[in-house]
């Protein structure tokens, strides 16, 4: 039985059309996609395991701004713009480490406790009294759900608490006690030369899946299913084939990997895929957890990061499932950014005359209706004078 979690039935007549393909050019539109889809929506950082003692922090640099996770002495995990309320400097220069008992920033030494508050600036006659709060970092939204530590850059925004966003999917993810997991090989970044929303619409799909993923196919083609996104969440379900194991990958994961007791019968065998809201997806295994993001660096050029999380008391059997889940994961990523290179460039063409979705690829139309959303310049199917980007998309969301 594969389980779906809610109502998926696709509306007749529905609009097959894609985002315009001008929108996976234009400068001007980064920009507001940084301020309206990315700086204020929840953003993973990593997991409570990545910084499990006082002191440790991790960084993450991202749509130009720089955040700065935490863990303080009384255990709690906080969030800081990774900037000096001095000179603007990193506070840490690091993406991931330990700072003990204080964090100093490396420009003129101000020293910031654990929570937060600034301890003292550098010669501090030569200022006036610094109020300790005041001056302290900059806080971040954060939350915890699941061990995953979310932040948002800008204070509130348009998504609901990360809890109140993640309930449809938290009573089957609660199964795999995520939380309790603990790093496999760290956080992992890549670029790839391509417009950010062109890898999120290969990911939103599993058309593409028989003809670009062998195997994918071969472990769990036949019974793959997409939930689109409904409230800023979907899900991807799949079970392995009955005759599983053309690939040697495949043949030995599906021989190797355990069927935990924890799980219920019908996740013993299941990869399942969390899609969040703009850029983000938790999938999950059997055998291990990890999550995925893009972020862009400019139009034509997006950063992949990601990282995957194990079971505390891994056995050999798990340990070994968990690095054959890895490679098959690899030669699918690699096959991802090769589909999305070819469906980004294309848009540069006068030929490119817009998408024509499938029922399959659903899930890419309702991504695409959450960033009109936030977005309602790109309905417009011309592409607007560059200079004009910001004032008409302020002017069509005043109207919505």
């Amino acid at each position: 039985m594969n389980p779906h979690l809610r109502d998926v039935a696709i509306p007749n007549d529905w609009d097959r059309r894609g985002l315009p393909g001008w929108s996976y050019h234009s400068d001007a539109l980064l920009e507001l996609e940084k301020e309206y889809v990315f700086r204020n929506h929840w953003q993973i950082v990593g997991h409570v395991s990545d910084i499990p003692n006082s002191g440790d922090y991790l960084t993450m640099d991202v749509v130009g701004e720089r955040a700065l996770i935490v863990r303080g002495k009384d255990g709690v995990v906080r969030g800081f713009n990774n900037m000096c309320r001095h000179r603007g400097s990193r506070v840490v220069a690091d993406s991931q480490g330990n700072c003990k008992n204080a964090l100093v920033c490396p420009f003129h030494g101000w020293v910031y406790n654990l929570d937060g508050t600034l301890r003292g600036a550098a010669r501090p006659r030569s200022f006036p009294d610094l109020d300790k709060t005041e001056f302290g970092l900059m806080p971040l939204d954060l939350e915890v759900w699941m061990g995953f530590i979310f932040i948002r850059f800008r204070n509130g925004g348009p998504q609901p608490s990360v809890a109140e966003l993640m309930k449809p999917i938290e009573p089957e993810f609660a199964h795999y006690n995520a939380a309790d997991m603990v790093p496999s090989w760290g956080i992992w970044t890549q670029k790839t030369p391509v417009n950010w929303k062109s890898v999120r619409d290969v990911d939103n799909e599993g058309y593409h899946v028989a003809m670009a993923h062998p195997a994918l196919q071969d472990l769990y083609g036949a019974t793959y299913f997409d939930e689109p996104f409904i409230n800023g969440v979907s899900r991807s379900f799949a079970t392995y084939n009955p005759h599983a194991g053309r690939r040697w990958s495949v043949k030995n994961y599906v021989k190797i990997a355990p069927e935990p007791a924890h799980l219920p019968d019908y996740l013993k065998k299941a990869w399942v895929y969390y899609g969040i809201f703009p850029n983000a997806v938790i999938s999950v295994m059997p055998e291990s957890v990890q999550f995925y993001q893009e972020f862009p660096l400019s139009t034509g050029q997006t950063l992949l990061r990601g990282a995957i999380y194990r079971y505390r008391d891994e056995s050999r059997e798990q340990a070994a499932a968990r690095y054959l889940s890895f490679r098959i994961d690899r030669d699918t990523m690699s096959e991802d950014v090769q589909l999305s290179v070819w469906s980004n460039e294309s848009m540069l063409s006068e030929a490119f005359e817009g998408f024509y979705l499938s029922d399959l690829e659903y899930g890419v139309r309702t991504h695409h209706d959450h960033l009109r959303k936030m977005l309602p310049v790109l309905g417009l199917e011309t592409a607007p004078e560059e200079k004009d980007m910001w004032n008409l998309n302020d002017a069509l969301r005043s109207r919505s």
